[in-house]
């Protein structure tokens, strides 16, 4: 969009040469991020006022920790202005012409319909209990499964030579060949998907838990995707890393700065004590999001790392219930495990901003496995 306009501009008005700085995906990262991030902090004032007029509060379970009842009326569905200021940055400064980028906004729009729905029910019942959960599945597998089976299958965006082969960390993808089955590696890529996307909604518990990781990992797959898919001066940086060269991912790096940038700005309202919650909304896109650019930059596994606190959340919940429903006990005080610390004492602040340290320490370790292939 704005990319485009004002980068044809850069011959037909001389002074404006200097526009072919818009060529660099590095500028265009920086600028994309920078729009998200003013976008989000200049409108989140007035969209929760909006949320407050209409009466957009949230609920909380009756069963939660009692700390919690008084964030009930809180204005929910905060996530609707961060996909907003996600994919409108993403638009204005990404090539058009790149399908990995409209694939990407593609699944975070699809997803954000589900979290809608899902939250719009939730606020009209009054009630915690929203979109049937076998519907909302259903619908983020179909979405997921499009998604995945259009980049796998009915496109030529990833390359034919490992097209199914398994990128694993620490391991140089080049000196192995670990391909499976068609059918199986897109079962494995939408598992990625919609596991990622209901593992942040299970993290979004408690003010500001999960938009700091998740920006922590759009951070790291800005450099994980750049580097994948850019070429500075001839110089292929994903050979020399040892890691999958696909041509034109590098541009979903721009995608990932504008999450960066639409978190933060979020970060600033959703910060103890809460002005505003995301809602389902804002998680279910954002972990899809996550999903989609490990499948794109096939770091389907190091997404486990970079995402560890997601997959601790989303654990703790499965052997919760599978503890509970063999031997009648529970191994936690209350799943998911954000919950069972704040029942063990600890304050909410404390095991948000721990959680957030966790992250950040996942997201360097997960940079770290460019080095040690």
């Amino acid at each position: 969009m704005l990319y485009d306009l004002l980068y044809s501009l850069r011959e037909a008005v001389g002074w404006l040469s200097w526009l072919n700085v818009l060529r660099y995906t590095s500028t265009r990262i920086l600028l994309a991020t920078f729009t998200a991030l003013i976008l989000s902090l200049v409108l989140y004032p007035w969209f929760i006022r909006t949320l407050q007029k209409i009466q957009l509060g949230q609920v909380v379970r009756d069963d939660g920790p009692q700390s919690h009842f008084s964030k009930r009326g809180t204005p929910t569905m905060g996530g609707s202005l961060i996909l907003f200021t996600l994919i409108i940055p993403t638009l204005l400064w990404s090539d058009l012409s790149n399908r990995f980028v409209l694939l990407a906004t593609a699944v975070t729009a699809g997803y954000g319909v589900i979290g809608f729905i899902d939250d719009a029910l939730k606020v009209r019942r009054k009630s915690s209990a929203g979109m049937p959960g076998r519907i909302k599945f259903l619908a983020q597998v179909v979405i997921a499964a499009a998604a995945v089976g259009y980049l796998y299958l009915g496109s030529d965006m990833m390359p034919e030579a490992f097209r199914y082969r398994l990128a694993l960390p620490l391991l140089n993808f080049y000196t192995y060949d670990l391909v499976l089955p068609a059918a199986v590696y897109i079962a494995l890529a939408t598992t990625v998907i919609v596991g990622a996307s209901n593992a942040v909604n299970l993290t979004d518990g408690l003010d500001g838990l999960a938009i700091m990781p998740v920006v922590l990992a759009a951070g790291t797959f800005l450099v994980l995707t750049y580097a994948a898919g850019t070429l500075i001066g001839g110089f292929d940086i994903a050979r020399y890393l040892n890691i999958p060269a696909i041509p034109n991912v590098g541009e979903l790096a721009i995608y990932c700065g504008a999450m960066c940038g639409a978190g933060i700005g979020f970060l600033w309202y959703n910060t103890f004590p809460a002005s505003v919650f995301m809602g389902d909304v804002g998680s279910l896109p954002l972990g899809a999001g996550l999903g989609y650019l490990a499948v794109a930059s096939k770091n389907e596994f190091t997404l486990v790392i970079i995402g560890g606190i997601f997959v601790l959340e989303a654990v703790s919940v499965i052997v919760q219930v599978v503890s509970f429903k063999l031997t009648g006990k529970r191994i936690f005080k209350m799943a998911p495990i954000h919950h069972h610390f704040e029942l063990k004492g600890w304050s909410e602040p404390k095991v948000v901003v721990r959680f957030w340290i966790i992250s950040f320490m996942l997201a360097l370790a997960g940079l770290a496995t460019l080095k040690l292939r």
